[in-house]
């Protein structure tokens, strides 16, 4: 059974993105009153750390929590010891809270080399990782991984993201490839996919196998063609809109449900609606995603 939740990056929670936070209370209490079941933990700090504090607060509240973002430097061999420190501090905090089905969800830091930050939404092949930085990369990513599962028993999912060096169809069957199948599984991202270049349906096909989170994201085609034209950068993309509510945008998500389904998917679906100072009310725009899940069945 598929259930929905959703992140505090619909409420502005966004990795190396200032803007306007709500506190966390305020979150929790408009993910629930939207009608959402579970909850990602956003940035490290941003909920309380305290394993006892923050099932209190959920409990209230009657939501999961599904899993973490932690962002990982996994291209620097000489970061690897301190991602994979990271991964397990918040690894520790997601068993003693969501339980064994909770997941790490990895993601090389967003938007901190200029070039995939300038380039995001427009990588050409040259812009990619050498066979040398590849191993590097993966190496990282198995090492975490591991160490996820040895001390914690979770599993652990890389998440593609636009502004890092995992971004296009390509890059993301190559660290597959890569990586440990038995440790390391994908958060297939389905506005971050398209806006990459993919088709999220083709890619749910093609990576069904691997996949263990999804992350519902839409793309608005207009705002993406403008980024391409006059050369927006990853955070300028974000925040004019990129990614826009869902069924505005150009993902089918009918078609994607129903890959997912024929793919016996029964994980979490996590609403991701980036909304960002000037963009609107999160609450509302949570409430109106919700509302069209329900329209097409989930």
């Amino acid at each position: 059974m598929i259930q929905v939740a959703n992140a505090p990056c619909s409420w502005g929670v966004i990795e190396n993105i200032s803007g306007e936070r709500g506190g966390y209370a305020t979150v929790l209490d408009e993910m629930r009153d939207t009608g959402y079941v579970g909850t990602e933990l956003g940035d490290w700090g941003f909920m309380p750390t305290d394993p006892a504090t923050l099932s209190g607060e959920l409990n209230a509240r009657n939501l999961k929590l599904l899993g973490s973002w932690v962002s990982v430097h996994l291209h620097d061999p000489d970061l690897h010891a301190q991602s994979e420190a990271e991964a397990v501090r918040t690894a520790r905090l997601l068993a003693a809270v969501g339980g064994p089905q909770a997941v790490v969800v990895l993601g090389n830091d967003p938007y901190t080399d200029p070039m995939r930050t300038l380039n995001a939404g427009r990588i050409t092949p040259g812009m990619g990782m050498t066979d040398t930085q590849w191993e590097v990369f993966a190496a990282g990513a198995n090492r975490v991984a591991r160490a996820v599962m040895r001390e914690t028993g979770l599993r652990t999912v890389f998440h593609h993201h636009i502004g890092t060096w995992v971004e296009t169809p390509a890059e993301v069957g190559r660290l597959l490839a890569l990586t440990d199948p038995e440790v390391l599984g994908l958060c297939f991202d389905t506005g971050h996919y398209t806006f990459a270049g993919g088709d999220a349906v083709d890619g749910l096909r093609r990576f069904g196998d691997r996949i263990w989170h999804v992350h519902f994201k839409d793309q608005d085609p207009g705002v993406a063609g403008r980024s391409r034209a006059e050369g927006w950068d990853g955070v300028t993309s974000v925040g004019r809109g990129v990614f826009c509510e869902l069924g505005r945008g150009s993902v089918d998500f009918p078609a994607v449900l129903r890959q997912l389904r024929g793919n016996g998917y029964q994980g979490w679906v996590v609403v991701e609606q980036d909304v960002l100072p000037g963009l609107g009310s999160p609450a509302q725009s949570a409430r109106r995603n919700r509302e069209y899940l329900r329209r097409i069945g989930l």
